[in-house]
């Protein structure tokens, strides 16, 4: 029952952060579909995927997003 939730989850935040036009909105919501991720990998008896899921999918790539793109200035309007 739970799977399906996160399964919905994290497809629903990955096609909200492929459309979505503020990058830093984008960068959270890879967050949220990395985090629902792992919480797959640990209902399905995963966990050392799910432990390695959490901290890469869920906290890593979301921070490094997050400074590339603060980092990041736009030229013109």
């Amino acid at each position: 029952m739970f799977e399906y939730i996160f399964m919905i989850f994290a497809v629903i935040s990955a096609i909200l952060a492929l459309i979505q036009q503020d990058l830093l909105k984008a960068a959270v919501l890879t967050g949220i579909s990395g985090a629902c991720i792992a919480l797959l990998f640990q209902i399905l008896l995963a966990p050392d995927v799910a432990l390695t899921q959490a901290i890469v999918g869920a906290a890593i790539v979301p921070v490094f997003m997050a400074l590339a793109i603060k980092k990041t200035t736009r030229d013109g309007n």
